[in-house]
């Protein structure tokens, strides 16, 4: 785990030059300590990051630009640019890019729990049977389809 340090990241940098490829989104860290972790999420057309559970931290979303359609505990929700989502330990979630235009938001989770090694494991893994996997060994369950 990182130690947080004073400064600034960047609107282009990633903190330690840390860039994932995680089911067609790319995520950029912009920050990570053991109380948080943050970054910067692009989500191309018609991704999108199935229902899932974090059953040991809350995560949130700050809407840059775009649109999400959330399912947010079986009910769906959509979130524009200025809209901060909050979604509690143990609810479940998916997060989908429905439109024919690129998404970006600030995602930050607390605390960092294991997400920064998840997103190192499952970084570039192309089969998504294989990303389910890999999650449920860092406490992110996700639901059957």
């Amino acid at each position: 785990m990182i130690d947080e340090i004073a400064g600034i990241t960047r609107a282009d940098e990633a903190r330690g030059q840390t860039v994932w490829n995680i089911l067609g989104q790319t995520y950029t860290l912009k920050q990570v300590s053991e109380s948080s972790i943050a970054w910067h999420a692009l989500f191309p057309a018609g991704t999108f990051v199935p229902p899932h559970v974090h059953h040991t931290q809350e995560e949130y979303i700050y809407v840059l630009t775009g649109r999400y359609t959330l399912l947010l505990d079986g009910q769906e929700q959509i979130a524009e640019p200025g809209d901060l989502v909050r979604m509690p330990r143990g609810m479940p979630h998916g997060i989908f890019n429905k439109t024919d235009a690129d998404a970006t938001s600030l995602f930050w989770a607390s605390p960092t729990s294991k997400l920064e090694q998840l997103f190192r494991n499952i970084d570039r893994v192309r089969d998504p049977a294989e990303v389910v996997r890999i999650c449920a060994d860092f406490d992110v369950d996700f639901l059957p389809q």
